[in-house]
């Protein structure tokens, strides 16, 4: 998550080499589904095809977050609250996973009540917000530190990736309402109520609004002050504790390893207050004035490290094959291995 330094108006796309114009693009592409659906486990070795409808929702929709946070100005909350909206198309009015009885649920499964699934909801809004938007965003950054401050997109790819986004957009909902749902969890076929339907995208034209009216991050930082960010290996041990078990609480939304004996309103009061802390913890940090690189990749490395214990959680709980559970430690080690060596790669670029 960037400070106010790299929070500044938008410029213009980088010019150069052709690696440099669509690099960030790409690796943005990809890190957002990647590290998302693939690398947690969502998607897995034995259905990896499904990746590919995946870049196109989450790869464009993380890539067209960031260029609307880097044109008005803003920060990572602007994306956060981008973010929010994302999901909620994703899984409120796309795949409607939030509103329509979910696999492994019954009418009156765990946490649903008057035809919203609330804890599943909670989680995939911090999960997706997170893991799909501020964490890849800030790791391709950090991977392209030179077009950090600039737009990666002209209009005419703003265009392109809106359309993108907007085909992948009817492949996710053709492919889990009217396919997977029906053919491969033999549950009856679901319209929701339109009303439901314009709630979801009044919500997402409210979260829009809020992340373009938001302060900048200047603003906002020179009214308060603030201390010392800590240790970068503090900043990871942080951010992977506080990420872990909200990566792994997937479960609970569809039904599976909940305690039936606890109230589902005592589950989403504990994620709201985890969600706050977590917010007013990553809040404070990157507003201090030494928060760098260091910090930022510390702050990835343990995002990521969260993401990947949380989808073996997942593994173990709900249960995997024996190639998707090979899969994905052997993508894991290489995705560790991978950021350890970007890790040196920061550190290098601080010392020079």
């Amino acid at each position: 998550m960037e400070s106010s330094e790299h929070s500044l108006p938008h410029a213009a796309p980088p010019k150069g080499s052709r690696w440099r114009r669509i690099g960030p693009i790409v690796a943005l592409l990809l890190l957002a589904p990647v590290i998302s659906e693939l690398l947690y486990g969502a998607v897995r070795i034995s259905i990896l095809f499904i990746l590919i409808p995946e870049i196109l929702t989450w790869g464009c929709g993380a890539l067209l977050i960031r260029e609307c946070a880097r044109r008005w100005g803003g920060g990572w909350q602007n994306k956060l609250l981008m973010g929010l909206a994302l999901a909620v198309a994703e899984e409120w009015v796309m795949q409607q996973t939030s509103i329509s009885p979910l696999a492994r649920m019954g009418e009156q499964g765990y946490g649903r009540v008057w035809g919203v699934n609330w804890v599943y909801l909670l989680w995939a809004l911090g999960y997706e917000s997170v893991w799909v938007v501020l964490v890849p965003v800030q790791l391709a950054e950090l991977l392209f530190p030179e077009e950090r401050s600039q737009c990666w997109l002209r209009v005419r790819g703003l265009v392109i990736a809106s359309t993108v986004f907007a085909l992948g957009a009817f492949l996710a909902w053709y492919g889990w309402t009217q396919r997977a749902r029906v053919k491969i969890f033999h549950m009856a076929p679901y319209s929701p109520p339109p009303a439901y339907i314009l709630i979801g995208v009044a919500t997402i034209l409210v979260l829009m609004a809020a992340a373009y009216a938001l302060p900048s991050p200047q603003l906002a930082e020179n009214s308060v002050a603030t201390p010392s960010a800590p240790a970068p290996w503090i900043v990871a041990v942080v951010s992977c504790a506080l990420g872990t078990p909200w990566a792994a609480a997937g479960q609970l939304g569809w039904g599976v390893g909940h305690l039936p004996t606890v109230p589902f309103e005592v589950v989403l009061m504990v994620g709201l207050v985890w969600a706050g802390l977590t917010f007013f913890v990553m809040r404070r940090w990157t507003s201090s004035p030494n928060w760098g690189d260091a910090q930022r990749f510390a702050l990835v490395f343990g995002g990521v490290l969260a993401c990947m214990f949380g989808g073996f959680v997942v593994f173990t709980v709900g249960g995997a094959l024996r190639i998707d559970w090979i899969g994905k430690i052997v993508m894991n080690a290489g995705a560790f291995a991978w950021l350890i060596s970007i890790g040196r790669a920061v550190q290098r670029r601080k010392l020079a």
